[in-house]
Formats: structure tokens, C-alpha cells, sequence
């Protein structure tokens, strides 16, 4: 028995293959069988939209040889997705260095005090601390501080560096700060009462901080000033939500948390 082609067409009836064409955003095109002519506007799975010079939009199938192009017959095809845009700087600012793996642990060390400040350090200087090899460490209380400085026991080669709360002249703060600061030792603060009022108002679309009176939980405070409901943790992913990078930030806690990594990391040296 003779085996033959299941495709007996001759050659010379064969239609060629149409060029495969994205259907790309404004491309003019002509239906074949209805001539409708127009650009794209959108392509999904299957299917393409077109408009015309009045406005009207008519959808039709992506099949193959559906659409004249400049009077040449052509297949559509969905376009490939665009590939994503890798960022060229991290949250802080700092050039992004693309599949940087963390490096291991330096010896040294940033205690922060408030879980609120330890999530935001986190956020905006998370990948600038895991390519430096920069723990951060919680620090419930500046009243901890001596003990955590002693059992630490920090050298040349183990530096420590601290931000605390609300770190100005003639307050508890500064006063222990005064007692551990040595050469391998860095205590940093930022003025505001809470971390909360690092970040920008800008950023959370209101006009300022609320002032808040003395005596009165400031978090509180500042949820029933602003009309927010009275759960500071609630409120807290809300702020924080809002910050993106380090533009949302108060230059006054950005200097601190900067200056303590270059005092860690040695780089800050001359």
C-alpha cells in the first residue's frame, strides 16, 4: 500500500503564513472580512478592540490572517507583557545593588527603642543594613541601655549604635545616653515624642501633627484629633503604610539612622 501526505493540496493552492504583528497600542489595522478599519485600544486574551475615526469600538477574535496592514494580510498576537522595571535605588536612596545577597552578620550592632521605630528603619533601610551585614535589635527601654551596653562589651570590631526617642538637652534620655556614649559607642535620637512624627503630615494628606496636651497618651491623643479610630496599632500600620521611601521621612530622623550605620559599619571614619 502506497502512504500518502494526509495534506494533498497542491503546492502552488497553499496559502503562505501571514506575518505575526503585536497588536500594540494604535496600530492601524483593517478587519478582512468587514473592513473595519482602526487602532488598537486594547488586547486581551483572544481578542482585540479597535476604533475608529468616529469612536466606535468593535471587538473581533485574533485569528490567523484576520487583519490587513497597510493593505498586507497579517496575523495579530497579544504583545508580550513589558518586563518589570528593577529599581535603581533602595527605600533609602542608595544605589540598588540587584541580587546582592545579605551579608553575614557584622559583630556590630543598632539597637532601636520602640517597636513603631524598629519597623520603620526596617522598611526604609532594610536592604542598605542586609547588604551591610547591619542587625537591628529592639530596645523596649532607654532605662535597659546600661545593662545591654555591658553585656555587649563593644570594641573596635564590634561597634554599637543606638536611637533612641525623643533625645534632647537636660531629659532622661540624654542622661543615660551621656553615661554609655564612648568611642565604640553611638547614642543618636531624634526630637519628636514619638516616631510617629517622623514622618512627613505631607505624606499622610493631613495638614500637621496635632499638639497634643502633657499628660495625655500622645497616641491617643493624636487618633481622636484626627478623627482616626482610638487603636494606636491600627493607626500605626496606617502611618506606616504611607511611607515608601525615605522622601516621607523628616530630614531629622534620616540624619540619625544614617549616621548610625556609617558608625557602625566604619565607613563614617576618616
Amino acid at each position: 500500500m502506497r502512504s500518502y501526505d494526509p495534506d494533498l493540496t497542491p503546492p502552488w493552492k497553499k496559502t503562505a503564513p501571514a506575518p505575526e504583528v503585536p497588536a500594540d497600542r494604535d496600530l492601524v489595522v483593517e478587519e478582512v472580512t468587514t473592513g473595519f478599519c482602526g487602532a488598537v485600544v486594547r488586547c486581551e486574551a483572544g481578542t482585540v478592540t479597535l476604533e475608529d475615526r468616529f469612536g466606535k469600538h468593535r471587538v473581533f477574535p485574533l485569528e490567523p490572517r484576520g487583519f490587513l496592514l497597510e493593505g498586507r494580510v497579517v496575523t495579530l498576537v497579544r504583545p508580550a507583557a513589558p518586563a518589570p522595571v528593577r529599581p535603581t535605588r533602595t527605600a533609602s536612596g542608595s544605589v540598588a545593588v540587584p541580587q546582592a545577597r545579605a551579608r553575614v552578620a557584622r559583630a556590630g550592632r543598632i539597637y532601636v527603642e520602640g517597636r513603631h521605630d524598629a519597623e520603620l528603619v526596617e522598611k526604609v533601610w532594610g536592604d542598605d543594613l542586609r547588604v551591610e551585614g547591619v542587625v537591628v535589635e529592639y530596645l523596649e527601654g532607654v532605662d535597659d541601655l546600661p545593662a545591654i551596653v555591658a553585656e555587649f562589651a563593644p570594641g573596635p570590631d564590634a561597634r554599637l549604635g543606638v536611637l533612641v526617642d525623643h533625645l534632647v538637652p537636660g531629659s532622661k534620655e540624654s542622661r543615660i545616653a551621656a553615661r554609655v556614649t564612648g568611642a565604640d559607642v553611638l547614642v543618636v535620637g531624634h526630637p519628636y515624642i514619638d516616631v510617629w512624627e517622623a514622618v512627613k503630615p505631607s505624606s499622610l494628606g493631613i495638614p500637621g501633627w496635632p499638639r497634643v496636651p502633657r499628660g495625655e497618651d500622645w497616641k491617643s491623643g493624636v487618633c481622636r484629633a484626627l478623627g482616626w479610630p482610638p487603636n494606636t496599632g491600627a493607626a500605626w500600620q496606617h502611618v506606616l503604610s504611607r511611607v515608601t521611601s525615605y522622601k516621607d521621612l523628616e530630614p531629622e530622623l534620616l540624619g540619625r539612622v544614617e549616621e548610625l550605620i556609617d558608625f557602625v559599619t566604619g565607613t563614617g571614619e576618616e
